[in-house]
């Protein structure tokens, strides 16, 4: 029988710890949820040299003091699981950052091994690590590897399969705090020394003396109430700092004694790059510059001349199928359920894939180059001004992909009225499945100026939900704001593997919400437009007719107040991709269609204006059932889910209103 280790990868964020993950497991991983939260967890189980790994990829953190959830969840499953290895991944190149962690898993007493990722960026910074006296002031395994280019993974295996013990860091480290933090130390641990812990006593007392509740609420309630006194008297802000200084104090030694440089300073690419990309006048106008560049090659450069190829082979193939099914002589209801109903709705939607490649693509090589942190760091003074901070931007910026794993991205803000304002406030940031049906429209009515009018809808986006989180702010959920802490990683060159490893994923899942959600709601809506109570019916009579006429009229000061757009709009809220599978069948395309009538059809039910009054209406209204569902989740209220419906609704009306008011003056 095999042996069988559990491993956890714990370290910092942005160090590329994801990179070693795939690097390690070949991509073999299963993605699901941590007990009891929506933050994502990935694991793995492969085998090496006859031994069972199992790999548990914990949430990035900068310390076991758990102050957001992401921490919260690393420290408690390292304490509570107790696995036989921790795997901490350390960048090389700002060492004595990184080792604060480690430090506080070594007091853990945990068995542990250290990855000393980026070794050719820090050896192109003319860093020298004595590796071997890293090893032994520490007493760790340290390999040095480069996960981007998988240099030194075999060496990394073959130390986390060596049988290991671990040691209490009183045993086998010298760090001693002050004499009045140790004397208290000392008087906790008698207290403690009479239960059996699986924790290190002294890592006990000295989380009690920071005030972590967290640690506190595992110890036995007597045990509570006989510390209560005395924690109330002794835990204080000056405990906690000479406690975080001495550990700094020592990291500053040791990183002295194993690092030397063997090139004079010279400031390096980064710093340099960073005094124009994080200037203070200069940093927004070229984001702003950069996400319309990311616009111009989704739409103009590459992706609309693509789709149309992609246009053209699903109408071929719709062709072929009908053909098929027509010498099968199948019933001409059958026939139009597949092609004018399955087949126009998902390839309606699929004639979009390059669109979505295209900014997947962007996006993941901005944020793998080191760019995205900048755009946290030159956006947390504007943050700040509605009451947030820099960190806030990561969510929204991932709300560009997808609202759900944005809204899921909110557990790392750490106070909770600013993480709940983060939330409610994540919808307006345009996600991937409403690119379908802006490129659709925009196509349609403002062709060759696809990428001006889709930058403009993304920033308004930006621009309503700044405003949203500042009236939030000031209203429900006033607080003080907390600080900004963030590492910027030194810039890179992306693996061209990862990105496409990145971008497959998240191809594949729009692949699979095209062949489930996508369909079904094809099936669904197809019904609903060919029949009525009484049966078959003209689609003027239709049940979907009925519906859309119902609600028709709240839009018509908008402009599109027909029954055709009201329903599409409905069948948004199941996913907005799902807008353009049901303006296919609505508007009768059949599987003749083409991108090009696609468009005729649009332009007889849309003017100019309305169409971009549309686009903005399918841009701040109510998000898809998941994001509901991540929103019910992240608050674990209904009552937020239906405040977020109705306030966006709200917000949608009122911002088209207006802008049909000013389109009108002005034609």
């Amino acid at each position: 029988m095999n042996r069988q280790i559990t491993v956890a990868l714990a370290g910092n964020p942005n160090i590329g710890k994801t990179t070693l993950f795939n690097a390690l497991t070949g991509l073999r991983y299963t993605v699901g949820n941590w007990a009891g939260v929506t933050v994502e967890k990935k694991e793995a189980s492969f085998t090496y040299k006859g031994t069972a790994i199992n790999l548990v990829d914990l949430p990035g953190t900068y310390s076991l003091s758990a102050f957001s959830l992401d921490e919260s969840i690393a420290r408690n499953y390292i304490v509570t699981e107790n696995p036989d290895v921790i795997l901490n991944l350390v960048d090389a190149s700002n060492l004595e950052r990184n080792l604060y962690l480690t430090l506080q898993l070594l007091e853990l007493g945990k068995p542990v091994v250290m990855a000393l990722n980026m070794m050719d960026m820090a050896a192109e910074k003319g860093l020298i690590i004595d590796i071997p006296k890293l090893s032994s002031l520490l007493g760790v395994t340290v390999v040095p590897i480069v996960a981007s280019k998988k240099k030194g993974i075999n060496d990394l295996l073959d130390a986390l399969i060596k049988p290991k013990s671990a040691d209490p860091f009183s045993a086998a480290y010298p760090l001693r705090y002050a004499y009045h933090v140790e004397y208290q130390i000392q008087q906790i641990e008698s207290v403690l020394k009479n239960v059996s812990f699986n924790i290190p006593p002294r890592w006990l007392a000295l989380k009690i003396l920071e005030g972590d509740l967290e640690v506190i609420n595992l110890i036995p309630i007597k045990l509570q109430e006989q510390l209560e006194t005395y924690m109330l008297n002794v835990i204080s802000e000056d405990i906690r700092q000479a406690v975080t200084d001495k550990r700094y104090e020592y990291l500053s030694h040791l990183t002295q004694k194993v690092t030397t440089f063997s090139l004079p300073y010279i400031p390096s690419a980064t710093a340099k790059i960073d005094k124009v990309v994080t200037n203070k006048w200069l940093g927004l106008p070229l984001f702003a510059l950069v996400m319309f560049t990311i616009f111009y090659f989704t739409f103009n450069l590459v992706g609309n001349p693509l789709a149309r190829v992609f246009d053209l082979g699903f109408s071929y193939i719709t062709a072929l199928i009908k053909n098929f099914l027509v010498a099968l002589g199948i019933s001409s209801w059958l026939l139009a359920l597949i092609t004018d109903g399955i087949l126009n709705g998902v390839f309606g939607v699929l004639t979009f894939l390059p669109n979505i490649a295209c900014l997947f693509i962007a996006l993941t090589f901005l944020e793998d180059t080191g760019y995205m942190a900048r755009v946290a760091f030159i956006m947390d003074e504007l943050m700040k001004k509605i009451g947030l901070n820099g960190k806030s931007i990561i969510p929204m910026l991932l709300g560009f992909g997808c609202n759900v794993p944005a809204i899921m991205g909110t557990r790392t803000i750490e106070n909770e009225k600013d993480r709940f304002t983060s939330i409610l406030i994540n919808p307006f940031f345009s996600c991937s499945a409403r690119l379908p049906v802006f490129t659709l429209i925009a196509s349609a009515f403002f062709p060759g100026k696809e990428a001006i009018v889709i930058f403009t809808l993304y920033f308004l986006g930006i621009f309503i939900g700044i405003l949203a989180a500042f009236i939030l702010k000031k209203t429900l959920f006033k607080s003080d704001g907390m600080p900004f802490i963030m590492e910027l990683p030194a810039y890179h060159m992306p693996s061209l593997k990862h990105i496409a490893d990145q971008v497959w994923e998240k191809i594949q899942g729009f692949l699979i919400k095209a062949g489930t959600i996508i369909f079904t709601a094809s099936v669904i809506l197809w019904f609903i437009l060919n029949y009525n109570l009484s049966g078959p019916s003209e689609m003027t009579d239709s049940l979907g007719a009925l519906l859309g006429r119902l609600i028709a009229p709240l839009f018509a000061p908008l402009g599109f107040g027909n029954w055709q757009a009201a329903l599409s709009l409905i069948a948004g809220i199941v996913g907005k991709e799902i807008v353009v599978s049901n303006m296919a069948i609505v508007y009768g395309l059949g599987s003749e269609s083409s991108f090009l009538s696609f468009q005729s059809a649009l332009s007889g039910a849309f003017t100019p204006l309305s169409a971009f009054v549309f686009l903005v209406f399918i841009l701040l209204y109510v998000p898809c059932i998941g994001t509901l569902g991540a929103i019910k989740r992240e608050t674990n209220s209904y009552r937020w889910v239906i405040f977020s419906a109705l306030y966006q609704v709200a917000i949608a009306w009122a911002v088209c209103f207006i802008i049909t008011l000013i389109g009108g003056l002005m034609i």
